[in-house]
Order: structure tokens, then C-alpha cells, then sequence
């Protein structure tokens, strides 16, 4: 299967990523890498998946899913099975001062 899996660098997104690659799917991992958690750790959480056996089934894309023409020239280039949105921006704060 293809999938798309947004938050790709994040907790979730990560373990999820790697779950996928031990089925043999075809994934696309979408994330910001945005800094309000810190960056490093999600750089080594990619640098984990490209150590994985399977990494070749994965491509990485930085981008933000709110980026509506990267988001309509994704899904106009891939056919994906499946859609697991993750990205958020964490913290309650954060979403008040920039809604």
C-alpha cells in the first residue's frame, strides 16, 4: 500500500513510519521539522528510518500540510491508499496566540 503519513518526524508519526516499513509499504512522510520541540530529535528520528532495512520505501518531504498548492501537487503526483494525519502543533499555548 501507499501511504501518506503527515507528523512523519513527531512521536507517533515515527514509530507508525517504521511499523509501516516492516509491512513493505510505500511511504511518504511529510513533516515541518518546525522548532517548537527540538529539531535535532526530529532530524535523528529520520536519520533511524533511513538506517531501517526497508528505508527505501520511504521519501521524506519537508513541508507544512498548510501549504495548500505543495498539498494539491502532492496528491495530484501520488495515488496514496491510506492518509494518517499526525501533524499538529503541540501545546494548548501555542494554538491561542496563532490560531
Amino acid at each position: 500500500m501507499k501511504v501518506l503519513v503527515t507528523g512523519a518526524a513527531g512521536f507517533i508519526g515515527f514509530h507508525l513510519t517504521l511499523a509501516l516499513l516492516e509491512r513493505e509499504d510505500e511511504i511518504v512522510g511529510i513533516d515541518n521539522l518546525n522548532n517548537y520541540y527540538e529539531p535535532a530529535l526530529k532530524q535523528l528520528r529520520l536519520d533511524e528510518i533511513a538506517k531501517h532495512s526497508k528505508a527505501s520505501n520511504f521519501e521524506f518531504m519537508k513541508a507544512d500540510i498548510s501549504d495548500r498548492a505543495f498539498m494539491q501537487k502532492l496528491f495530484a503526483n501520488h495515488s496514496f491508499d491510506i492518509v494518517v494525519n499526525l501533524a499538529a502543533q503541540a501545546g494548548v499555548r501555542h494554538s491561542l496566540e496563532n490560531p
